[in-house]
C-alpha cells in the first residue's frame, strides 16, 4: 500500500490559503458574490456619507463586518478540508494496520 491520495485535497487547502491571504489584504477576487455586493454596498454609503459631510461610522463597520465574515467563511472552509484529509489519512493508517495484523507473519 502507497501513499493515500490527498492530492485533489492539498491543491484545494493551497487554494483556500491563498484566497484567505487575498481576503486579509482586502483584495476582492476570492470574495462570492454577497460578500461583494455587502463590501460594495458599504463603500457606496461611505463614500456618499463623506461627500456629504457626515460620519461614517456605521458603513466601517459595515465594511468591517463584511471583511470578517468572508474571513470567517474562509476559515471554516479550510478546516474543513483539512479534517477531511487527516480523516482519509486516518483511514489509510488504519487500513494499512490492519493489512499488516492479518499477514502470514
Amino acid at each position: 500500500m502507497g501513499k493515500p491520495d490527498t492530492r485533489r485535497l492539498d491543491r484545494e487547502i493551497k487554494a483556500t490559503t491563498r484566497k484567505l491571504e487575498a481576503v486579509q489584504q482586502q483584495e476582492l477576487w476570492p470574495l462570492n458574490g454577497s460578500e461583494r455586493r455587502a463590501i460594495i454596498a458599504a463603500l457606496a454609503g461611505g463614500s456618499y456619507r463623506v461627500v456629504r459631510g457626515r460620519s461614517t461610522d456605521r458603513a466601517e463597520r459595515r465594511l468591517e463586518s463584511a471583511w470578517n465574515a468572508a474571513q470567517t467563511r474562509l476559515i471554516s472552509e479550510l478546516t474543513a478540508l483539512q479534517s477531511e484529509r487527516q480523516r482519509i489519512v486516518n483511514e489509510h493508517a488504519a487500513a494499512k494496520s490492519a493489512k499488516k495484523s492479518s499477514g502470514w507473519w
